[in-house]
């Protein structure tokens, strides 16, 4: 491949790395669940493009099975899992229960980011691929706002969502470090995580039978019969 294909190749995984960081914050900040699970799909489309990206600069087989995968779990199959296990009410909420309010959140999700840079910038050196410049510290910086996501929201599906943005996290830093990732450790998130996916909509759906709600913080209130 010419360098100048390559050049463009590259700046087009930044691109892609710099709106799936977007969307990450937007995940954080958002204050209605439908829009969160937008944000996490376009996430994950973005994950698939920059896989199909590096697939292309690397000639890898792997990598093209990753995206085909995760589009087909993440933008289909666990937003439709969610849809039909979670009641519909939990949908029009217009406020997520949080325990920061969004300035605060968004000032601590920047520093977050810092952090990942700064995590990142030592890994680098062992890490011989060029594409991993982008992908690595954005990675890291996705988990960071993923488990940052489900500290601070107070709702069930939020808090899967930033679950599953952590783990798109884990892959987008995942496919630059290893570009021959073995296709089985996608597969084995394929099944793993739909069914997390329905196993949590199942439950949120009877929580919020019971209690009119799906805030966690309610459920420290519950007593046995």
């Amino acid at each position: 491949m010419s360098s100048s294909s390559m050049a463009v190749i590259f700046a087009l995984d930044a691109l892609a790395g710099a709106v799936f960081l977007l969307t990450t914050l937007g995940v954080v900040a958002n204050r209605q669940v439908l829009a969160s699970l937008q944000l996490f799909i376009a996430q994950s489309l973005l994950l698939a493009c920059s896989a199909i990206l590096l697939g292309i600069a690397t000639n890898s087989l792997h990598l093209f099975a990753v995206a085909v995968i995760t589009v087909a779990t993440k933008t289909v199959l666990i937003p439709w899992v969610l849809r039909h296990t979670v009641s519909i009410e939990v949908y029009r909420t217009r406020e997520i229960d949080r325990v920061l309010n969004i300035p605060s959140s968004l000032l601590i999700a920047a520093a977050l980011v810092v952090l990942a840079y700064a995590v990142a910038n030592p890994m680098l050196n062992a890490v011989h691929t060029p594409f991993a410049k982008i992908n690595l510290p954005l990675g890291i910086a996705a988990m960071f706002l993923g488990v940052f996501t489900v500290v601070v929201r107070r709702e069930a599906v939020p808090q899967l969502l930033g679950l599953l943005a952590l783990e798109n996290g884990v892959f987008f830093a995942g496919v630059a470090i290893v570009p021959d990732l073995p296709v089985i450790a996608e597969l084995a998130a394929a099944v793993d995580v739909p069914v997390v996916a329905l196993v949590v909509g199942m439950l949120t759906r009877r929580i919020h039978v019971r209690l009119g709600t799906t805030s966690v913080g309610r459920l420290v209130a519950l007593r046995e019969d």
